[in-house]
């Protein structure tokens, strides 16, 4: 079974060489070279980077440094910017990227950005223009994404996080799970798939966090397992989970099969990026 992770950020440490927009509650540096020693630490062949937002915004120069030397394990993804108006160029120039894999955009209630704004169309005519799977952070903002969802049939999505809001830090919202049966729905939209990241963020019993695989069964059965891809959300989980403690649950429970655990834990992935890692081939 190869495992691929469908959601990592790295990161160095905030200087002015590379500064960071934002100080989030994570640690002082997860370098690539952190983040491959903690995947290979517990079995983990690749992983898609997604380019923090957080530190970095639109920039995706220390996530392409770091392709650059884990090329075997690594893919990228990259934020876009939709009030950029060189947008589609700057997709047109990340397809040139070696790793390249998607882009992203940030539809959160805090972005307050309309599903309906045509600088959004840009992004997603060129991402279908190039290839490219478009990752959506929703949480808690799923309505607006079934109607940008619903107005680009031909684009491919990629869901990040369940669609729903999880914490950064313990514990768990009381009703994690609350916006699940939007979630459900949004499954009925064949140009959209769902990552299954940061999922043991929202148990609210200890690890090995029992309580998810109720509601993760339902998600399951709606999107379909060639539709799911695992993924950690580390390091933005950190302070909630350890990367072992969001790997382990997945590979031991017995509510997956064989097949089933190598479609959620890299199947899946493999296909809606078109990449594999190529472990053991050097980076």
């Amino acid at each position: 079974m190869t495992i691929i992770d469908s959601q990592v950020h790295a990161y160095e440490a905030n200087t002015p060489k590379r500064p960071w927009h934002s100080v989030p509650n994570w640690p002082d540096h997860v370098t690539g070279d952190e983040m491959v020693a903690a995947m290979d630490k517990v079995g983990v062949d690749g992983a898609i980077f997604i380019s923090a937002f957080s530190m970095y915004q639109y920039d995706a120069s220390y996530a392409v440094e770091v392709q650059r030397a884990h090329p075997n394990r690594l893919a990228l993804v990259k934020p876009v910017d939709p009030d950029d108006p060189a947008v589609e160029d700057i997709i047109a120039d990340w397809k040139k990227t070696a790793g390249a894999v998607g882009v992203r955009i940030i539809l959160t209630k805090e972005a307050n950005r309309d599903p309906h704004d045509p600088r959004l169309d840009r992004i997603l005519r060129a991402a279908v223009r190039y290839d490219f799977p478009v990752n959506i952070l929703c949480w808690d903002n799923v309505d607006a994404a079934t109607i940008l969802i619903d107005r680009h049939p031909d684009t491919r999505f990629i869901i990040d996080h369940l669609g729903l809001l999880q914490p950064r830090t313990p514990p768990a919202p009381a009703q994690p799970w609350v916006e699940l049966p939007k979630v459900l729905e949004l499954a009925k939209r064949a140009n959209a798939i769902i990552k299954v990241s940061g999922a043991c963020t929202l148990s609210r019993e200890p690890y090995p966090y029992p309580d998810i695989w109720d509601p993760l069964a339902r998600v399951f059965d709606a999107w379909g397992i060639d539709r799911c891809l695992w993924g950690t959300d580390w390091t933005r989980a950190f302070a909630v989970v350890n990367y072992e403690q969001a790997v382990k649950p997945f590979v031991v429970t017995d509510r997956l099969n064989d097949s089933e655990r190598a479609m959620l834990m890299g199947g899946a992935c493999a296909k809606a990026y078109g990449w594999s890692p190529t472990r053991g081939t050097g980076g």
